[in-house]
């Protein structure tokens, strides 16, 4: 089994939610990606959307983003937005 991805997303102002997950699906200004354990480095512009988390715990992390970015890095992943709220 692969390593889980630990996984942040932050808005401006304070964390909305921090732990490990098998996937993180978002929305980018070049569309959806969904990143896995094991995924290149990348940097990518958040469009306005939902990030989906599918959390090591097998709870479903949903939270509203409003433009940011996302970075990959040695299985972290990093979502800033400029607002962000969970959903569910």
């Amino acid at each position: 089994m692969a390593n889980p991805l630990a996984v942040t997303v932050v808005a401006a102002d304070r964390e909305i939610w921090k732990g490990e997950a098998s996937m993180v699906v978002a929305k980018t200004v070049e569309g959806e990606i969904g990143i896995l354990a094991g995924h290149e480095p990348m940097l990518a512009i958040l469009a306005s959307g939902e990030v989906r988390v599918n959390a090591s715990s097998g709870e479903r992390i949903v939270a509203r983003a409003d433009d940011g970015f996302l970075s990959v890095e040695n299985d972290t992943v990093t979502v800033v937005a400029r607002d962000a709220e969970l959903i569910r």
